[in-house]
């Protein structure tokens, strides 16, 4: 098996958040475990509604420009099997509450994060 790779996501701006889904699904699309763990502002990535993220208007051009917007990155990292975790402290210092996440996000802390990956590589986002 392949190195897993876990995706810390501290940022809530649209940028990081789209590239964080855009390693996501294409190291999973190449058969690498891959573990996306979004803390504070990084949490409205995982939202139902992540049009509240900074600069979520940026999708509409990253579209028109030919490149995956961020919908189409999440449904792909989700049918990849990407596992999404959401800090539990994270979720709170951003005021999402768990109803508000997106299909399949499981809330979790560091602990499982680190569990995830296995002594896998961090990418920091």
């Amino acid at each position: 098996m392949t190195e897993p790779l876990g995706i810390l996501l501290i940022s809530g701006g649209h940028e990081r958040a789209h590239y964080a889904f855009l390693l996501a699904a294409g190291a999973a699309a190449i058969g690498r475990p891959v573990c996306v763990f979004a803390t504070n502002a990084g949490c409205l990535a995982l939202a139902q509604d992540w049009s509240v993220m900074p600069d979520a208007a940026r999708d509409e051009a990253v579209r028109e420009a030919g490149v995956a917007g961020l919908d189409e990155l999440r449904d792909a990292a989700a049918e990849l099997g990407v596992r999404l975790l959401a800090c539990d402290a994270g979720l709170r210092m951003a005021g999402l509450e768990e109803a508000l996440l997106w299909r399949g996000v499981e809330i979790a802390g560091v602990p499982s994060f680190l569990s995830a990956i296995a002594g896998g590589q961090i990418v920091t986002l």
